[in-house]
């Protein structure tokens, strides 16, 4: 299916965070890396892959077990929250500005289109992000992890998206760059087009290098 036939179809558009519209998968990186020679373990990028749309604290839980570590609640709690005080530490130096290409101008012309947008996240900072790099402004709606219980693949965070924009989830279509988030939407009944440069993804209905590549 083309993106414009999908977009012929689709009330609405549902926007990952991480890899979709900002850059900031290389900070969770370095924040997890920290933590992870903390713990004994050296944590590599394609460790760093699989955490792509897993919440904070199931990251967490992965992270462990590859270390062979088992810890209390009460620990679970203090690393997740020393981790996400580095990541936010990273966080603070972005700007204005600092999305990834065709972002705004995609924003945009959805605004001019009549298309409702959402935010689809597993990230608790999404909020603080889209309000750092000045597009906030864009968004009907903003699901995050501060809302949701289930981590994608589970559908959750998606079927709220549509809830909270007063849409059906078939008149949705999520832009991901994840597995688990594909998987998410799809549950969710929805289409989706993977943002997916290395072409390793699968289960989409359309596929983009990145979002220069729309056009309504």
């Amino acid at each position: 299916m083309s993106i414009t036939e999908i977009f012929e179809k689709v009330e609405a558009v549902i926007f990952d965070l991480d890899g979709v519209l900002v850059d900031t998968a290389v900070y969770h990186f370095q924040a997890w890396k920290r933590l992870a020679k903390e713990l004994g373990f050296d944590f590599t990028e394609t460790e760093n892959e699989r955490l792509k749309g897993v919440s904070r604290i199931d990251s967490l839980r992965l992270i462990l077990n590859w270390a062979g570590r088992a810890v209390s609640s009460e620990e679970e709690t203090r690393l997740a929250t020393l981790k996400n005080s580095w990541y936010l530490e990273l966080v603070s130096t972005m700007k204005v500005g600092d999305v990834l290409p065709g972002t705004e101008d995609l924003l945009l012309n959805l605004k001019k289109a009549g298309k409702k947008i959402a935010l689809g996240s597993a990230s608790k900072n999404a909020q603080l992000i889209l309000e750092k790099v000045g597009i906030a402004h864009y968004f009907d709606a903003i699901i995050d992890g501060n809302g949701v219980r289930q981590s994608k693949p589970h559908p959750e965070v998606f079927l709220r998206g549509a809830e909270a924009l007063r849409i059906p989830p078939d008149k949705c279509v999520v832009f991901e760059d994840a597995q688990a988030g594909i998987d998410a939407a799809k549950a969710a009944g929805m289409k989706v087009i993977a943002v997916d440069s290395y072409n390793v993804l699968n289960d989409y209905d359309a596929r983009i290098n990145n979002l220069i590549e729309v056009t309504l």
